[in-house]
């Protein structure tokens, strides 16, 4: 058992060790298939789906310090689950430092997925310790509404649930409603171009203004990850008023997500943000898309349950995040 993790002991033959880069994301892949009839994963799913090789190893690299924030667990030399940490603030000012666990389901109710636990908030706690963050830090995890064990472990931890992500699928872009709507009157709608991106980011970012939970997204970020192609605007006079961020995804170009979907206040409730729905997937159609993602809180005050509806979007699984304080 490693340094890191106190409290619960691995049982006989199972041990912990540091991630080691490329030769791991082939069995972490593995260790994902293998959980996904238990934990009735979501392939396709955009908020956490069934993720290949290379797309472990480009979460990987994006990890700070990710041979000492991952630790796989093995049995006779194989990985059977593995746990990752990252973290990032909040809009409030709360530092979140989140772990996720996976292990294959033949080795759950053995006391693993406890000391996965307790590596995880103990490394936490250095973290916390080294940042200077205690006075806002808490521990987060979370896990799908199918993934019992994890589930029961967690709340068994003395985690509590505070919000929760619902995915929707549009299963057959090219079944979708042919008109959006009127819009009113002086509301035009385009595509977004670099000399737009600081109007987009702000009506995105000011969306978010009430909304607990909500990571900080410098402008910064919004340009180094900006992918125009399917992003679409609305205009009153020359002030935006609505934005459509949709984008292709990368590892299956069948598949298009929403990302965001932004209505100024004042513009609420006028068919704005339907038209520009409809515009960002027939974008994605056009690029190759045969079916949309998106996902949304569940306390979502807008009712945008029912625009997504209303143009063919059907839910899919639930995804719950779970915090405790940090001690």
């Amino acid at each position: 058992m490693s340094d890191d993790a106190p409290g619960h002991s691995l049982p006989g033959g199972f041990g912990f060790r540091p991630y080691r880069g490329d030769e791991d994301h082939g069995p972490m892949a593995a260790v994902r298939l293998g959980c996904a009839e238990r934990d009735r994963v979501d392939a396709r799913s955009v908020v956490e789906g069934l993720p290949t090789a290379a797309e472990i190893a480009e979460a990987s690299a994006e990890l700070e310090e990710p041979s000492e924030n991952q630790i796989l667990v093995v049995r006779d030399g194989s990985v059977v689950g593995y746990s990752t940490i990252r973290w990032w603030q909040e809009r409030d000012g709360t530092w979140l430092y989140l772990h996720r666990g996976y292990l294959l389901p033949e080795y759950r109710r053995r006391g693993i997925g406890s000391a996965m636990l307790d590596w995880a908030e103990e490394r936490i706690r250095r973290l916390v310790e080294r940042h200077g963050t205690a006075r806002t830090a808490v521990i987060g995890a979370n896990a799908t509404s199918s993934e019992r064990e994890a589930t029961a472990l967690l709340l068994g931890a003395g985690y509590r649930r505070v919000f929760s992500l619902i995915e929707l699928e549009l299963g057959d872009l090219r079944q979708l409603p042919e008109r959006g709507g009127e819009l009113p009157a002086g509301i035009r709608t385009g595509p977004i171009g670099t000399s737009h991106y600081r109007a987009a980011w702000r009506t995105v970012v000011d969306s978010y203004a009430d909304t607990g939970f909500t990571q900080k997204w410098p402008f910064q970020d919004f340009v180094d990850t900006a992918d125009p192609a399917c992003w679409r605007a609305a205009w009153k006079g020359q002030d935006m008023v609505a934005v459509a961020l949709c984008s292709i995804r990368r590892h299956d170009h069948a598949v298009g997500e929403v990302e965001e979907l932004s209505v100024r206040a004042d513009q609420r409730r006028l068919g704005i943000g339907r038209a520009l729905l409809l515009d960002g997937l027939r974008a994605l159609r056009e690029q190759g898309a045969t079916t949309a993602r998106l996902f949304t809180g569940t306390a979502n005050p807008h009712r945008s349950y029912d625009l997504y509806e209303s143009v063919g979007f059907r839910r899919q699984n639930e995804y719950v995040r779970y915090r405790k304080p940090c001690p």
